[in-house]
């Protein structure tokens, strides 16, 4: 009887340790999720950025896609920042359509439109 006990006790403590470890991932997926879903406010980077982010995930191979995931990331940071000063977020539809330009023809390997 005691040995069963025992069992009952490791087994919760595993199920307890498992449930803990869903948990921290679930709340690492949302975080990361609202990172991605961070609006620039400027509609045209806001497009860009969703679109970029959807060939990245569909038609880049899983080899490469943590450098363009990368790269996409730090794009939202500093666009997001240039946002909120009244002088850059004046320019930065020219700023993201350039930025467009330029993603597109590397892109447009791995059979990604925009």
């Amino acid at each position: 009887m005691r040995q069963a006990t025992s069992k009952a006790k490791a087994g919760s403590s595993t199920n307890r340790r498992q449930v803990l470890s869903l948990a921290a991932g679930v709340a690492l997926l949302a975080g990361v999720t609202a990172a991605h879903a961070q609006s620039t406010g400027i509609a045209s980077c806001d497009d860009f950025l969703t679109k970029y982010d959807a060939c990245v995930v569909s038609k880049v191979p899983e080899a490469q896609r943590a450098m363009y995931k990368t790269q996409i990331d730090q794009t939202r940071k500093a666009w997001v920042d240039m946002a909120k000063n009244p002088s850059a977020k004046a320019t930065m539809e020219a700023t993201c359509k350039q930025t467009l330009d330029a993603t597109k023809a590397s892109l447009t390997a791995y059979g990604c439109s925009f």
